[in-house]
């Protein structure tokens, strides 16, 4: 009978950090992996540049973390921002902060935080097993006593015993690196509930063809606002992406967070952009009068270049239904009124939105009321812990989300470490 004194599952964000800081301690850690090698998302994180974490202080992060951002305080106060930066400094990483506060290695290459991991692992003693994946969990008397696994090559079943578990097993998103829900069944059969899950940080689905014909543009100081059923629920600011679907980018995908649970629930869904944020209507229509004064002889399609990018003249001119080739002095007054609301409303009806494979992050997994903030432990098994993307918590883009997967593994690491001593 092979006996560890933790096992965990995942070597992702949460699962290598967790091991490396247990292995540290003088534990016998087994940590198991489904895919042939460590932190396969992790590397892809941040467009493959990885956006470690965020400067942001700590009640500010907190609000950037949904549903419930509070769940995370204890976890944040033993291992926040500056203690990743100063561990990956230490692990030989230097981090760069960038606009928004986003922290990322200064080599900008994902592979070198996530080798530095694997390092800290091995350095600490720790054991790995790869192409291997978790079966089932092992309780007896409502406490877990170990793990049954299944090795992917050979389709055999084995069985590891240890008195404390860290589920780190991630979540939907980005099935191919791994994170296939093996976590959320295994955590249901010995008794959790799963809140639903669905894709979170996710492009979103526009109706019509006006979105598809700004394909590749980028507005870098944009305004977006959700509207559902009319209503106006969230707003964000900053760069978005038109695409072949429909619209993507920072600030669209954090926003996805509260359209795609819309979505589902079968409301109208509508986001407005605002393409000059910094002008009130009163002082963008001084503007487009000035202009038009000015350049009263040039035609209208030239005259739009002074107010938009190129590519999004002609759908401009298609929706206020203005023939661009007459003269700007020939504006009338409601059509240079078509023209200002138009720049601070363009809507787009959202009908669906990208799928898991296409996500980011995953929300929803084990609900943080079966979890002890202050240990990170399962408050229906003893022994099982939870870290990382599993757990129903998930932040905007920016760093919020490898945060939490550290915060949440460090702590479960501590409280494990702590059992021991006593």
């Amino acid at each position: 009978m092979e006996k560890y004194d933790v096992i965990i599952i995942g070597a992702g964000a949460a699962g290598l950090l967790a091991a490396g800081k247990l292995g540290e301690s003088g534990l016998k850690v087994l940590l198991i992996e489904k895919m042939e090698r460590a932190g396969r998302k992790l590397r892809i994180t941040g467009k493959g540049r990885c956006n470690i974490t965020n400067n942001a202080g700590m009640s500010d992060f907190i609000k950037k973390v949904h549903p419930n951002g509070r769940f995370l305080k204890n976890a944040f106060s033993n291992f926040f921002s500056k203690d990743i930066v100063e561990l990956l400094n230490d692990l030989g990483v230097k981090t760069i902060v960038e606009r928004g506060g986003r922290v990322f290695p200064a080599s900008e290459k994902a592979g070198d935080v996530v080798d530095a991991f694997v390092r800290f692992t091995k350095k600490n003693h720790v054991i790995t097993k790869y192409k291997t994946a978790v079966y089932s969990l092992l309780v007896e008397n409502n406490k877990l006593i170990g793990v049954e696994v299944k090795s992917i090559d050979s389709d055999n079943n084995n069985f590891y015993y240890s008195d404390n578990v860290i589920l780190a097993s991630g979540g939907m998103a980005y099935p191919a690196t791994g994170s296939s829900g093996d976590g959320y069944k295994v955590a249901k059969y010995v008794g959790h509930t799963i809140i639903p899950v669905r894709p979170a940080l996710v492009p979103l689905e526009t109706k019509g063809n006006i979105a598809q014909s700004l394909q590749g543009l980028s507005m870098k100081n944009s305004k977006a606002i959700v509207w559902v059923n009319g209503k106006k629920i969230k707003e964000d600011f900053g760069e978005l992406l038109f695409t072949h679907f429909g619209l993507s980018g920072p600030i669209i995908l954090s926003l996805s967070r509260f359209v795609v649970d819309e979505i589902d629930k079968k409301n109208k869904v509508e986001i407005s952009i605002d393409l000059k944020p910094a002008l009130d209507d009163k002082k963008l229509d001084n503007r487009l009068l000035r202009d038009i004064d000015e350049h009263g002889k040039m035609k209208i399609k030239s005259l739009f270049r002074k107010w938009l990018p190129g590519k999004m003249i002609d759908a401009f001119l298609e929706i206020t239904e203005i023939d661009g080739e007459k003269e700007a002095h020939q504006i009338s007054a409601k059509e240079r009124k078509k023209i200002r609301l138009l720049m601070k409303d363009l809507r787009f009806e959202i009908i669906g939105y990208r799928p898991f494979k296409e996500a980011i992050i995953t929300a929803g997994g084990i609900p943080t009321t079966e979890i002890s903030s202050k240990t990170m432990e399962s408050k229906i098994i003893d022994n099982l812990y939870f870290a990382g993307e599993i757990i129903d918590v998930d932040g905007d883009t920016g760093g919020y989300n490898l945060q939490i997967a550290f915060s949440t593994g460090w702590l479960a690491a501590e409280s494990i470490i702590k059992k021991h001593k006593n």
